[in-house]
């Protein structure tokens, strides 16, 4: 079985520990796809020194030349697209077209980025006083550490190391331990675009060993983490007391509205979609319904409806639209939910089985699973749950579901569902989410938009589109006086 190393400096070295993880199909556990490196605090300090090496070289590599080489990355991906979508099949579970979107997401971002090589504007203002210009530039901010998560194990990559890049950061990328082959493959492309050893460095590991000794290296400037709510809030009490930059996108306990004037069939498939697809493991994933009563009986039938018609299966069956649970693990802590959820009172309506018979006995495959009168207060209702799970509730109107939707400690994405242009627009007026939609599932965000939430959702940066520049570079601010004396716009200096 092959061994993979980290990439450090542009060579492949192998962990300190001499110690490996298994890379495990969760449609199949016992295809093994690879060791890779269980990698310690020695490997993270090596990588460090061999960014913060390359530091001076890149950050004074000009704009337009770093966008080229991410162009270029950007057309390997698509050069490599199948074959690439092929692999997080296989180690992240995903299907075929969501793996697709997966490598396009990622050369998307790397195109937008390149193209803001050409801009990264600063801005020139007058100054009160005479004869002197005032203007700002934006410069890097220095060795970064980008901490990812295995849903989306290239976009979440990319999304931060693209706009890290354009800006003149270096980095140390440390990938999910559940999606490693998608990082390293990654490496093999940024070496083929042709980046300088030592700006992107890549080191496999668990997060309580590899991911912790990035946060505490003081010669780390900042960390951009995706991921928990309970692990991001420990990483920014860290970076807190270390003064560090920091960059959290945290989880989604995410709602969606349904009025009594809404396109039903429409707002079910975008419920059934939003909440199975990928089995439900995305931070922008439906789990929460309020369907106004009027509707809510022929809603629920709809939706019972779609849901039935989605295929549950591996990635590499083209006809699954729901794919496996990422590993034994959160299979069972999933379980975990819903046997609580029914044992509290919770009307399970649909599914909720463990699927480990015939095609699915090797697999973590779940039910795709609907809930109805829940307790707004249970753990149901108001945890994360990374999974195929949705809580439906009936609602009088707007102003209840809103703020029933706003009743979370999280605030990542909504969506309404109505034909009533006030009731659209007065709804994004007081919905607490850093993005939300009209007539649309919950997904993701665009490239070119920003993307990130509120409350526990995260810590107000976002990534990616331009505001992503806000997180991965400093503003200076600086004064040009041609006025031959000396100058104080506080007061006067004689």
């Amino acid at each position: 079985m092959e061994k993979y190393c980290n990439l450090i400096g542009g060579k492949l070295i192998k962990p300190s520990t001499d110690e490996y993880f298994e890379n495990i199909n969760p449609a199949d556990r016992t295809d093994i796809i690879g060791l890779f490196p269980k990698s310690g605090k020695k490997d993270i300090d090596l990588a460090v020194k061999a960014a913060k090496k390359a530091f001076p070289g890149w950050s004074k590599t000009t704009p337009p030349k770093r966008g080229r080489l991410i162009f270029e990355a950007g057309r390997l991906l698509i050069e490599r697209k199948e074959e690439l979508a092929k692999v997080i099949v296989r180690e992240m579970g995903k299907t075929m077209p969501e793996a697709v979107g997966d490598i396009q997401s990622s050369a998307d971002v790397a195109y937008f980025m390149a193209g803001e090589g050409r801009r990264l504007y600063g801005q020139t203002t007058f100054s009160e006083l005479d004869k002197r210009w005032a203007l700002t530039k934006r410069t890097p901010v220095g060795v970064c550490g980008l901490i990812t998560a295995w849903n989306a194990p290239m976009a979440i990559v990319t999304w931060k190391l693209f706009p890290a890049l354009i800006c003149g950061n270096t980095t140390i990328v440390k990938p999910s331990e559940d999606t490693p082959l998608t990082a390293h493959l990654l490496g093999e492309i940024i070496k083929e675009a042709g980046f300088p050893d030592g700006v992107v460095n890549i080191v496999y590991g668990l997060g309580p060993e590899t991911g912790e000794a990035l946060v505490v290296n003081d010669d780390v400037d900042l960390i951009s983490f995706t991921g928990s709510s309970k692990v991001g809030k420990a990483i920014s009490e860290e970076c807190g007391r270390r003064l560090k930059k920091c960059s959290l996108e945290l989880g989604g306990k995410n709602g969606l509205i349904v009025m009594d004037d809404a396109d039903l069939e429409v707002a079910a498939q975008a419920v059934a979609s939003g909440a199975f697809s990928t089995a439900g493991q995305r931070c922008a994933s439906t789990s929460r319904v309020f369907a106004h009563e009027k509707v809510y009986f022929q809603f629920m039938d709809k939706l019972i409806e779609k849901t039935k018609k989605m295929k549950i299966g591996p990635g590499t069956d083209p006809e699954t639209k729901i794919c496996p649970i990422i590993n034994e693990r959160q299979l069972k802590n999933i379980k975990k939910y819903i046997d609580e959820a029914v044992a509290e009172g919770s009307k399970l309506v649909y599914g909720g089985k463990i699927l480990a018979d015939g095609l699915y006995t090797k697999g973590n495959f779940l039910e795709p699973t609907i809930f109805t009168e829940v307790d707004v207060k249970s753990r149901l209702a108001q945890e994360e749950i990374f999974g195929p799970v949705l809580a439906v509730f009936k609602v009088r109107s707007l102003t209840e579901a809103v703020k029933l939707l706003n009743d979370s400690p999280y605030g990542l994405t909504a969506s309404v569902f109505t034909n009533r242009i006030d009731d659209a627009l007065n709804a994004l007026d007081v919905i607490q989410a850093g993005v939300c939609y009209i007539n649309a599932p919950t997904f993701g965000s665009e490239v070119h938009m920003p993307f990130g939430g509120l409350k526990d959702s995260g810590n107000g940066m976002r990534e990616p589109g331009t505001q992503a520049m806000d997180v991965f570079s400093e503003w200076k601010t600086i004064y040009l006086d041609y006025s031959n004396i000396s100058q104080n716009s506080q007061f006067k200096d004689d």
